[in-house]
């Protein structure tokens, strides 16, 4: 990678890993490490498992959560050892040599799958891991200024109300941060910062640090100090954390490392985490594969326990200018060994920025359109952010004191992180379901161009979502205006093939419904194919908002938006979920409206 001089904008390099490929946000496989130094200080931690041995792959061995104990016997007797385990969610991580590993786990009574999770060697550094380096800072005369991206969200006019809370730590889950930058110094949490590299957390000392540019970029974007020099993050008043994700020799993102830094966000309470990667080494996962189809299970339920223990995941969208709304092919994958061109549908997905649950970033550039280069998709894409593109991009911290231009979705992503941040500040008893759907509410519209890529509507489409995130509304106070925002947060139990209402009282609210009703809905259910959800107005007017769609997908956490501009505000609306297929059940967990 470039190093930056001083102050000086340049157009930095990123592995593939980083939401796919944009001509600033990633570079060839050969050129990975390229500028990645390397401290020579190699402390083991405490009980590696294993010697390392060439041929070493890693798998996940996955059982019921409360299970792995059950089968950590047959891990070693069927010639693998047992790297890391995470028995909360039933993941073992294990490492082996023998070809046949996988398929004599799949046997294991208690085993419900097995996947490996790469296509090329445990590198030997994942025994005895060394510390990245502690690059020499540079001090620097470039004073704070109000930079385009952060007008463009209105993240300065943000600051005069409130600059987020120290309360409110937000992890980065990136190739790592330097910690001793001028302008993350004063907000960094190193009690709360570790390694996932390889799927095991190190907490020594440093271990959190860059083995790139690119984390370090990530971080100074949500939480650069206000303290007039340098540049000023979204939410400059918030703690961040460091989890590096990446390795060190390849800057790759695999399965296991994205699993334990979702984690250790989930019991060291993060509020927000930043995701500006894909996990490698397929762009996409497809679950027809066993080895892909493993990954993806495991890496849900690291979201899933994560977002369980109040952590809300922000991830970008990718830079490959792909409907991931219409996926045909992927000939970018396996990344990590020789990568083939493949047929895909949308049932493979690329993780972890469609998985349930999480927040989808596309980018924009100067000005608020779509972005060259950022991935799209109508009902994928859930907001927009700025990201940079060609000469105008976005201008951030870098190691050792110094600060430089990316662009990408990698940068679109962490703006949305320091939004969401701004609001867990404003309303501390926010659930990340509650966030999320503010977000939604808060974005400001922005319609389709002439481009008949974009589908859908001004206030949801798959080029912005639910619009440019805003700053400001973020921080307008700390509870909806009186009268303009209801919710119903009991749960209702919705079984096979019933109908289940949840209603609302609405009062207050002078006239008709708005044209642009954004009704919040979160209903966990596993299999939200099964479902077709209606808005009911208080005079019996049913709008449906979700019909059946989604196929097999856990859980539907969405916000929609229903022109219900001829009904009369006032009175009982209600959700209306009709269950409609037998096996799989679930329940209204809550919903809301924002008039």
């Amino acid at each position: 990678m470039v190093a930056a001089a001083l102050g000086t904008t340049v157009a930095l390099a990123a592995p593939a890993g980083f939401a796919q490929a944009a001509p600033t946000d990633t570079e060839p496989v050969a050129a990975r490490s390229a500028g990645a130094t390397q401290s020579t200080t190699t402390t083991t931690p405490a009980a590696a498992p294993a010697a390392w041995a060439a041929g070493t792959r890693a798998y996940l061995v996955i059982t019921a959560p409360g299970g792995t104990s059950a089968v950590t016997g047959a891990v070693t007797s069927n010639g693998g050892s047992v790297f890391a385990t995470y028995d909360a969610i039933g993941v073992i991580v294990a490492h082996s040599t023998s070809a046949s590993f996988a398929s004599a786990m799949r046997t294991v009574g208690g085993v419900q799958q097995v996947g490996a999770t790469r296509t090329s060697d445990v590198p030997a550094d994942a025994y005895n891991p060394a510390l990245p380096a502690n690059p020499a800072q540079s001090t620097t005369t470039l004073t704070e200024s109000n930079r385009w991206d952060m007008t463009q969200i209105k993240a300065d006019q943000a600051w005069a109300v409130t600059p987020g809370s120290a309360t409110v730590k937000v992890g980065i889950l990136d190739t790592g941060v330097d910690d001793q930058h001028q302008d993350i110094a004063p907000n960094f949490n190193a009690a709360d910062s570790a390694s996932c590299a390889y799927g095991k957390a190190d907490t020594r000392a440093g271990a959190w640090r860059d083995v790139g540019t690119h984390g370090t970029h990530v971080a100074g974007t949500v939480a650069a100090a206000k303290n007039g020099k340098g540049v000023i993050g979204v939410a400059p008043g918030v703690k961040i954390s460091s989890v590096r994700i990446a390795e060190p020799s390849s800057s790759l993102f695999f399965a296991e490392n994205t699993i334990c830094g979702f984690m250790w966000a989930g019991d060291h309470g993060f509020k927000v985490t930043n995701n500006s990667y894909y996990t490698d080494p397929w762009q996409f996962n497809c679950p027809d594969n066993v080895d892909q189809g493993a990954i993806i299970e495991g890496v849900r339920r690291a979201q899933e326990y994560a977002e369980g223990k109040g952590s809300l995941q922000v991830a970008a969208a990718g830079n490959s200018n792909y409907d991931l709304a219409n996926k045909t092919t992927d000939s970018e994958s396996p990344n990590d060994s020789t990568p083939v061109t493949r047929t895909i549908t949308n049932a493979c997905i690329d993780i972890p920025t469609e998985l349930p649950g999480v927040v989808t970033v596309a980018a924009q550039g100067n000005g608020g359109a779509k972005a060259s280069y950022s991935n799209f998709g109508n009902g994928v894409i859930d907001i927009a952010a700025p990201g940079g593109d060609g000469t105008s991009g976005v201008y951030s911290t870098l190691p050792g004191g110094k600060y430089g231009n990316m662009n990408g979705t990698s940068m679109a992503s962490p703006h949305v992180a320091g939004v969401a941040a701004l609001i867990a500040s404003t309303n501390p008893s926010f659930t990340p379901a509650q966030i999320r759907d503010q977000l939604g509410v808060q974005a400001t519209d922005r319609a389709c161009p002439s481009d008949t890529r974009c589908k859908g509507t001004t206030t949801k489409n798959g080029f912005f979502g639910e619009g440019a995130v805003d700053a400001l509304k973020a921080v307008g106070g700390t509870t909806p205006p009186p009268g303009t925002y209801f919710e119903n947060l009991t749960d209702v139990a919705i079984a096979d093939n019933a109908t289940v209402e949840s209603p609302i009282t609405v009062s207050g609210v002078t006239g008709n419904a708005p044209a642009t009703l954004k009704v919040g809905v979160d209903v966990k259910h596993t299999y939200i194919g099964d479902l077709k959800v209606d808005l009911v107005a208080p005079d019996g007017t049913v709008y449906t908002v979700h019909n059946r769609a989604g196929g097999g997908t856990d859980n539907l956490v969405q916000t929609f938006t229903v022109n219900a501009s001829a009904e009369v505000a006032n009175g009982v609306w209600k959700l209306r979920v009709n269950d409609n297929a037998s096996q799989d059940t679930g329940r209204i967990d809550a919903w809301n409206l924002t008039f």
